[in-house]
């Protein structure tokens, strides 16, 4: 099975981007888990999509999430909320409006963030539920990942250095792979 792992970040040495990776590392075998990023989408402009369609790095990203059977999104948070570039992809991805059901309609989901600030990403990662709920994916609420004092748990080269992180992100893992899976059998049944 496949998990398309999206950085709603676009800093070259992202806690969010690093945090992913950690995931990759700790992914079953079975579990080929792949990371986007957002680089070169542009911002939303209803005209531009009227004039010229889908963005060629929007295409290209919605070809991978069609390819998957499952999101994971790894926000940041800025100023108590969304970071506004990944709510933008999400928007660009939801575009035409007829393709939201395929692209994210009963897809599982899963919310992570780091930070540097002592909450963790609550705020953006709550921001987000609304968001996943109208495009109508089927959100992992069994378990939260938030990790605060990100400059803590990574070290300079984006290693995951903290032990106690690196279980609750396993721990983490194991769990929203048990739901892509049991999503993928009653998908496939269905």
């Amino acid at each position: 099975m496949k998990i398309l792992a999206i950085s709603g970040s676009l800093r070259r040495q992202s806690y969010n981007t690093a945090l992913l990776r950690a995931a990759q590392s700790l992914a079953e075998p079975d579990i080929a888990l792949e990371i986007a990023t957002l680089h070169g989408i542009p911002l939303y402009d209803g005209d531009l999509e009227q004039q010229d369609g889908l963005p060629q790095a929007v295409s290209e990203l919605k070809a991978r999430i069609l390819d998957s059977d499952a999101l994971l999104l790894a926000t940041p948070e800025y100023n108590n909320g969304i970071p506004g570039v990944f709510k933008n992809a999400i928007d660009w991805l939801s575009r035409p409006s007829s393709d939201i059901a395929l692209v994210f309609g009963s897809r599982p989901v899963a919310i992570v963030g780091a930070s540097p600030g002592g909450f963790g990403t609550i705020l953006a990662q709550n921001a987000w539920l609304p968001v996943i709920r109208t495009l109508g994916a089927r959100h992992w609420s069994g378990g939260r990942l938030m990790v605060s004092r990100a400059h803590k748990v990574f070290d300079d080269s984006g290693e995951m250095i903290d032990e106690g992180a690196r279980k609750q992100l396993s721990d983490f893992m194991r769990g929203f792979e048990q739901f892509v899976r049991a999503n993928h059998i009653r998908l496939s049944e269905g």
